[in-house]
This record gives C-alpha cells, sequence and structure tokens, in this order.
C-alpha cells in the first residue's frame, strides 16, 4: 500500500493562495508562510507538515496531488471544502 509525506498550506481564497505560490516561487520559505498563513492550526504549527499518510486519508482532490502528481513541487490551488490548499509531497512510497 502506497504512502506519502506531505505539507500543505490552506487558506480561504483562490487569490490569498496564488499570492503564497507567488512568495514561495521567489523564494519563499514554505514553512514560514505555512505558519503565518495556513488555516490549519494543527499541521501550520509544523510548518505545514501532514506526517505520512495512505491514500483514502484525506479528501479526493488532496489525495490526487499527493498521489499522482510530481513531488518536491508546490501545486495548488487545491479546492476542497475547506478552502484553497497549496500542497507539496515530500516523498511518496
Amino acid at each position: 500500500m502506497a504512502t506519502a509525506c506531505a505539507r500543505h498550506i490552506l487558506v480561504k481564497t483562490k487569490e490569498e493562495a496564488e499570492k503564497i505560490k507567488q512568495q514561495l516561487a521567489k523564494g519563499g520559505d514554505f514553512a514560514k508562510l505555512a505558519k503565518k498563513h495556513s488555516l490549519c492550526k494543527s499541521s501550520a504549527k509544523k510548518g505545514g507538515e501532514l506526517g505520512e499518510f495512505r491514500p483514502g486519508t484525506m479528501l479526493k482532490a488532496f489525495d490526487n496531488v499527493v498521489f499522482k502528481k510530481a513531488i518536491l513541487t508546490v501545486h495548488g490551488p487545491v479546492k476542497t471544502k475547506f478552502g484553497f490548499h497549496l500542497i507539496e509531497t515530500i516523498y511518496r512510497h
């Protein structure tokens, strides 16, 4: 069974996610931006880290990025019922 480790930044609007993504593209620190902006309090404290998880643990839109798209690349904004995510898969087994 596959597992992956990812981190994310969750915000309310697509515009906010796009602004943060631009900061990341210019060399912004993912962990610092997650701590400052992410609405996901449990992961924000850890710099956006979600730890290791299996497919089906997260929402489908989230899983599709983590288990199907390129690793070590910031993807998004990805819309879920919680808001807009910027997602980076750190590794996948």
